[in-house]
């Protein structure tokens, strides 16, 4: 499916406020429990491709580099909903 279809760039993820690694902490839920999953770091750059692709894409900070959930385990992630907290 496209992703971008479902997931339009309604707003600029520069807008959401980063720590001063540029990073911003997000949340994984299941989507039907609303279980808290896992805790990871985005970029604005991984938002972007998030919202673009409609796979979770984080970011690394070990590795320095992208990490799209799923892509070595296969326990994929795929955007249900981005929601932003209020203090963006």
């Amino acid at each position: 499916a496209d992703a971008k279809r479902f997931f339009p760039m309604s707003f600029d993820p520069a807008t959401l406020v980063y720590n001063a690694a540029g990073l911003i902490p997000a949340i994984a839920q299941d989507r039907t429990s609303g279980e808290v999953l896992m805790m990871a770091w985005m970029n604005a750059d991984a938002v972007a491709k998030t919202l673009e692709t409609g796979h979770v894409t984080y970011w690394s900070r070990s590795r320095q580099a992208f990490w799209v959930k799923g892509e070595s385990s296969g326990h994929v992630q795929e955007l249900v909903s981005l929601r932003v907290d209020c203090d963006r």
